[in-house]
């Protein structure tokens, strides 16, 4: 499951990557132009590329290992709540490792003239380690709702997919649902994700810093209104969908690679 959840990760975090810039740049309190632009849209790349494998596999370890300790029957009512505490106790995981990961990134990506290290450098010197998990708390509230509607949509659609055909899904079958399922998903949360934005790049010391996710939400609302609560929300589906289209296909196919791998072992 490791290498399964990491080599998507991997896969779909620097493929995405461009995306994943002009949505920061959108929802950055500075705008989109005085945030960069179209310029420079790998800033921060280095952050994302020393990240992902180990965020994504801490996710998938913990969210086929919590799905194992509820075992179910596979027909249960229940199945969908197994889902959701599955994939919720993973995103609490994983933000052990993207937060930091995620703050630097977000920092590189409205700030394209400074290197990825030192950024690094400046949050640790001037803010300490809890700068690099500044908006721990508001990136857990954002992927937890985010998996709550994501997962259990991709594992019933792939049920669903499974009935009609009397087979379970093919890789790409899997990976269709997951980019609809992602999407929707992105979608929903996306002033949540803005909220986390505007927390991770304020300034040390701002009231924003301080990470209180409805403040940051009201901030908005009084200043941009709708518009600013769902900045960047084309970008962020086309992210997610092409995202839940490489990812969950990449893993279920190296799932089911690396599981037929120890059938065949003596």
């Amino acid at each position: 499951m490791f290498m399964a959840g990491g080599v998507a990760g991997v896969s779909v975090d620097l493929i995405l990557f461009p995306l994943d810039t002009i949505k920061t740049r959108l929802q950055s309190p500075q705008g989109f132009n005085k945030a960069g632009g179209f310029r420079g849209i790998y800033a921060g790349v280095p952050s994302t590329a020393i990240g992902s494998f180990p965020n994504a596999a801490a996710f998938f370890i913990t969210y086929e290992y919590v799905k194992w300790f509820l075992h179910s029957d596979s027909s249960s009512y229940l199945m969908p709540v197994k889902h959701m505490l599955a994939a919720s106790a993973g995103e609490v995981v994983a933000c052990l490792i993207r937060v930091p990961s995620e703050v630097v990134k977000q920092r590189a990506q409205v700030s394209a003239s400074s290197g990825t290290f030192r950024i690094f450098s400046t949050i640790l010197y001037q803010e300490g380690i809890q700068g690099l998990y500044r908006g721990y708390k508001s990136t857990v509230l954002r992927e937890i709702p985010f998996s709550l509607v994501q997962f259990p949509l991709w594992e019933s659609l792939k049920a669903l997919w499974s009935w009609r055909q009397d087979h379970v899904v093919d890789s790409w079958q899997s990976a269709v649902c997951g980019a609809f399922a992602g999407g929707f998903a992105a979608a929903v949360t996306t002033p949540l994700d803005v909220a986390k934005t505007r927390i991770m790049l304020a300034k040390a010391g701002s009231s924003t810093a301080t990470g209180n996710v409805l403040s940051a939400l009201h901030g908005v609302w009084r200043m941009q209104g709708l518009s600013g609560l769902f900045a960047g929300v084309l970008p962020r589906m086309a992210a997610i969908s092409l995202g839940g289209f490489i990812f969950l296909g990449a893993y279920d196919r190296t799932r089911s690679f690396v599981l037929e791998l120890g059938r065949e072992r003596p």
